[in-house]
């Protein structure tokens, strides 16, 4: 029987050190990180907060002041937030995977009071001052206390000015389409959304979580790694992905819990140590991915662990519709049912022909952004998020996404979404990636299109990738040609930007995925 979680303070006066305290004061020893050959215990780790407050405050920060950090996986990034959360400052981390340009849009968009860079990104960092005048400070150097500026109590004059509702976490979306967007997070939105996480995963001081995905966005950061903090357990740490070094950490380490994308979990899965690997202690595998391909799931069945799934986005926490241990094997593809504090709404789109049974996904609760930098609504006239993914519940009213609203395709008046086609692609032996487009037909509105990448050394025939599709969908949801590319173009969290798609594939060179004879509603 696990332990109970340290349950966070539940008041209108809660902050996220003080919520820390609360985590470590049953057993200040009790490991906190641990990263590479180093560990922390959650003395430790409050110790350096106070640390990093003080340096922070030897460089000049302010309540309200942003502190930008371009960084691999670090326990002072951790730190930090608490740090600047302390301070009433507010912490920007930035995505590591972005082109110099898309840095500067961020940089330009928030103008942080500094940068701070480890050495694997300084000499990045350091162009960037160049162009902007932004100050730049290593990351290590955060960790060690100023020679002039000694460090602060925790419990400081600045907690009481920083309280549930002061933004602390600026996170910046991922530029699907258009100019990237910060999303404000406050204390409060951050508190709201451990809680839900702590309780749907049944996190509790005993868990071992291993932190795969990178800390500059919420995935990586408040799907388990922050909540494994507030509830006094222990966060094994990466510098970034390796899938070797995965497998290695999830025996070794006795891993309880830990979080990966469906590219991640691939990787991993492939790898040729996945087979002899010994998973004893790993009692759940959660996903952050509104969809994941079947065969992924099975796999790690097969082994024995559940596969949950959590739903949400940058905005919404983004702990908002999640799928436990206890459904991962009867509710394959669900996202599940709404988390704690979280409601969750089905809403028609004006100008599209959506189905009775299927809606744009509407989110309100107290994990939800009500801004983008500085000052942009994100909710409507009644606190709703709009999200733009299209989805469906079932009769037990668990939800499952059927694709973003933007990327479904209307073919002779019938709504098609993509979901559907691309999670039959992906469980062929021979596709590595894939994906389904609509492009512009004269007769049908729009018609599908099937965009595979295929693994090295494997050539199906284009009935092969096929058929299953043709065996299981209706057939006006069958791909009229099919199209092989070397690579996708993708976010720098892995999600396939499909207007870019659709852009590069201007004049259509594929093979012809003729409709089966037999199907009467077929365009």
């Amino acid at each position: 029987m696990t332990q109970p979680p340290t349950i966070l303070p539940q008041s209108a006066s809660s902050t996220l050190v003080a919520a820390l305290l609360e985590s470590a004061r049953p057993d200040p020893n009790r490991l906190a990180i641990e990263f590479s050959d180093q560990a922390l215990s959650y003395a430790q780790f409050v110790s350096l907060v106070q640390t990093c407050r003080g340096r922070l405050q030897s460089w000049g920060i302010r309540p309200g002041d942003r502190v930008a950090a371009l960084c691999l996986g670090h326990p002072l990034q951790l730190a930090a937030l608490f740090a600047v959360a302390e301070l009433g400052a507010i912490w920007v981390p930035l995505n590591f995977r972005l082109a110099t340009p898309e840095w500067r849009q961020v940089l330009d968009d928030c103008q942080p009071r500094c940068l701070l860079a480890d050495p694997a990104w300084w000499e990045a960092a350091q162009a960037l001052a160049v162009d902007s005048g932004l100050p730049i400070q290593p990351l290590e150097v955060l960790g060690k206390s100023g020679p002039t500026v000694s460090p602060q109590p925790v419990r400081g004059p600045a907690a009481r000015d920083a309280g549930i509702d002061t933004p602390v976490l600026l996170v910046y979306t991922s530029g699907t389409t258009g100019r990237p967007k910060g999303a404000v997070h406050t204390q409060g939105n951050l508190l709201a959304n451990a809680r839900a996480a702590i309780a749907a995963q049944d996190l509790a001081p005993s868990d071992r979580v291993l932190t795969l995905l990178p800390l500059f966005h919420v995935g990586g950061l408040c799907i388990q790694t922050l909540p494994a903090l507030l509830a006094g357990a222990c966060v094994v740490l990466h510098p970034r992905f390796d899938p070797q070094q995965a497998l290695v950490d999830l025996e070794r380490r006795r891993i309880t819990l830990t979080l990966m994308v469906p590219a991640v979990m691939k990787a991993v899965v492939e790898h040729p140590h996945f087979r002899d690997a010994q998973f004893t202690h790993l009692r759940a595998l959660w996903a952050g991915s509104s969809v994941l391909p079947d065969e992924l799931v099975q796999i790690w069945l097969h082994r024995g662990i559940p596969v949950c799934n959590v739903y949400g986005a940058t905005e919404t926490g983004p702990f908002s519709i999640a799928l436990g241990p206890q459904h991962a094997a009867s509710h394959l593809g669900s996202c599940g049912w709404p988390a704690l504090g979280v409601e969750a709404r089905l809403q028609s789109l004006p100008g599209t022909q959506v189905d009775a049974t299927v809606g744009e996904v509407c989110l309100r609760g107290p994990a939800i952004v009500r801004r983008y930098w500085p000052e942009r609504p994100a909710l409507d006239d009644q606190g709703w998020f709009h999200t733009g993914d299209l989805a469906r519940k079932d009769q037990d009213l668990s939800w499952r996404i059927v694709g973003r609203a933007k990327d479904m395709i209307i073919s002779g008046g019938e709504n098609i979404y993509p979901a559907e086609i691309e999670n039959i692609l992906a469980r062929h032996p021979a596709v590595a990636e894939c994906a389904a487009v609509g492009l512009p037909d004269p007769r049908w509105g729009e018609r599908v299109v099937a965009v595979v990448v295929l693994r090295p050394g494997l050539e199906p025939s284009d009935d092969d990738l096929l058929d299953p599709v043709r065996s299981a969908l209706a057939r006006y949801k069958h791909p009229r040609q099919l199209l092989r590319l070397n690579s996708l173009p993708k976010t720098a969290l892995g999600k396939v930007q499909k207007e870019r798609l659709v852009a590069s594939i201007t004049e259509p060179a594929g093979t012809k995925a003729e409709p089966s004879a037999d199907s009467p509603r077929s365009p």
